[in-house]
């Protein structure tokens, strides 16, 4: 039942979300070869040693993708599965210099998403943003490249972020795109400690000025940060299937979500790239609850607080009316 809890989603990488199935069907439209011959083939091959070996075909898949159709059709695929694991509110991250690095247009990108973003409300019941990813592995002049050539398409992009290869790209390298992007009115966000110190986090909150940390598995491990996150409300945006897929956890057992929910941290359950990892976010809200003992008042906290965590400040009248379909919520 858990499943179909309301929630949003706020950790979801759109180009995570290309199923095998799709995969096959778009690159035999745009006349791609892709790395495995058949769909059990490529599914057998999501199984990753770590964070680079996941990004290594992860980004080949990529290839795909080359129109502003093959953008919205991922991107109305997921909302279509999120609609039916109780997704009421999704902010999707996107990874534009992936793309423009083959040859596809910024535009290309970004158009054809938004335009299964601006029917998702009425065909799945679903209210969207869109986040704005650099790559933390590319340099900062990239970034800061990135974000100029999306300047006349602001009025689709609620925030940016950070992605990617995490060890040795600390978010002081990104300063300066940050601060361009608080100037030009963007929300920002960053991931950070995930395999990367707990250092990240506190550089990310203290240089990039986020006001969500993405991931932030590794908060725990520094007292003064987990005060910190407390104290201001941070919000975390946990991957609990990506973690165990990406060996940063052994097994789902040894997760620390219970042990942050009772440090008091602002911790939201999402699904990262979900055609790689194992499930979308009701298959994930299932999952702790099985591995974890997590009860149903606790379930219902995680939904509650995806949507206090959400970038919905500019309609406070539909996050109350999200909350109180949470709290409605029957089991």
């Amino acid at each position: 039942m858990q499943l179909q809890l309301p929630k949003a989603e706020l950790h979801l990488h759109i180009e995570g979300t290309l199923e095998p199935e799709l995969a096959f069907e778009l690159a035999a439209r745009n006349a791609v070869v892709l790395p495995h011959s058949t769909t059990e083939e490529l599914r057998r091959a999501y199984l990753f040693e770590d964070l680079q070996s996941f990004l290594d075909l992860y980004y080949a898949l990529m290839a795909v993708l080359c129109t502003e159709d093959d953008f919205d059709r991922l991107a109305d695929a997921y909302l279509a599965r999120a609609a039916a694991q109780g997704v009421r509110h999704a902010e999707i991250f996107f990874d534009p210099q992936a793309h423009t690095a083959r040859g596809v247009g910024i535009g290309t990108v970004i158009e054809g998403l938004a335009r299964a973003l601006d029917r998702s409300e009425e065909r799945h019941g679903i209210s969207t943003q869109l986040i704005m990813c650099f790559l933390r592995d590319q340099s900062a002049e990239s970034a800061l490249e990135t974000l100029e050539a999306a300047k006349p398409y602001l009025h689709r992009i609620a925030a940016v972020g950070l992605d990617s290869a995490e060890v040795g790209h600390p978010p002081s390298k990104f300063r300066e795109v940050y601060e361009a992007a608080a100037a030009l009115g963007l929300r920002r966000v960053a991931h950070a400690g995930e395999e990367g110190p707990p250092a990240y986090i506190w550089e990310a909150l203290d240089i990039l000025g986020v006001e969500r940390v993405d991931h932030g598995l590794r908060s725990m491990e520094d007292p003064a940060l987990v005060k910190r996150l407390v104290r201001d409300r941070v919000p975390l945006t946990l991957c609990p299937l990506s973690n165990v897929r990406l060996r940063a956890i052994d097994i789902l057992e040894e997760h620390p979500l219970r042990e942050m929910m009772d440090a008091g941290l602002l911790v939201t359950v999402n699904s990262d790239d979900p055609a790689y990892f194992g499930g979308y976010v009701g298959d994930t809200f299932h999952a702790v609850h099985e591995a974890l003992g997590l009860g149903q008042e606790q379930l219902r906290e995680l939904a509650r607080n995806s949507f206090l965590a959400a970038f919905l400040d500019h309609d406070e009248q539909r996050r109350e009316a999200y909350l109180a379909e949470v709290d409605a919520y029957v089991f």
